[in-house]
């Protein structure tokens, strides 16, 4: 079986967007490496008008998505052993390690939510997991769903075709990825580091070891000083 999402949203026509397109789209379309579809909250409304939201208890701005029409449509699905995301900004970030994780399993049904969230019992009754893709609000959940689902099909065997050029990828061991470079040898006075240019692959190994350590401390001290943790722990 391909890695199989399933995304209940209130706009099934913001799918695939990305992914659709190069490599992703074609293992999706053409090879069959992975499966999309989505699930139209609005047609599990009770109301005649369509309506799936309603005012907050307790009071308060905006509306909440009904946990009555969330559970019919995530009931409409077979969840075949699949996690339940819900996309969230209180979440737990996504992490490239959750995402190797899911993309080794049968795949994810991700609920996107708008207006002011998703009544909470839904999320407790049906065992959601809440994951953030960053520390920011947006309008929906849609966005935040095409990069859970990318994070993880680009890392389905056949998808992206060189499985080798995902072991030096930003987080695959705690590091983010060196710089790179490619012809004209001169861009507006700036040249490729001579080292690049040498032949030498230890020396070229050595360079792009040495700047991925350089990136990390200067651009992302967290994962730096994580990693300088664990190093310290597996020492003891």
């Amino acid at each position: 079986m391909p890695f199989d999402a399933t995304v209940l949203t209130m706009f099934p026509e913001a799918f695939p967007g990305p992914l659709g397109v190069s490599l992703i789209g074609t293992a999706w379309r053409e090879q069959g490496l992975w499966a999309l579809e989505t699930v139209d909250i609005r047609a599990f409304s009770k109301d005649k008008r369509g309506f799936l939201d309603d005012t907050p208890a307790g009071g308060g701005p905006g509306q909440v998505m009904r946990a009555d029409v969330i559970a019919s449509a995530l009931d409409s699905v077979e969840r075949r052993g699949r996690p339940l995301l819900y996309m969230s900004a209180r979440g737990t970030p996504l992490t490239q390690a959750r995402a190797r994780e899911w993309a080794q399993g049968p795949g994810l049904i991700v609920l996107c939510g708008r207006f002011e969230g998703v009544d909470q019992r839904v999320i407790e009754a049906r065992g959601f997991e809440e994951v953030a893709v960053g520390d920011a609000v947006l309008a929906g959940g849609e966005a935040a769903a095409l990069v859970a689902i990318e994070a993880c099909v680009r890392l389905v065997p056949g998808v992206l075709g060189q499985a080798d050029s995902l072991s030096e990828e930003s987080f695959e061991d705690g590091l983010l990825e060196h710089p790179q470079y490619t012809r004209p040898r001169t861009f507006e006075g700036l040249d490729i580091p001579e080292v690049l240019l040498g032949g030498h692959h230890a020396e070229v190994r050595k360079w792009r070891q040495a700047e991925r350590e350089r990136t990390t401390r200067e651009q992302r001290p967290d994962l730096w000083s994580q990693r300088t943790a664990n190093q310290q722990a597996k020492g003891d």
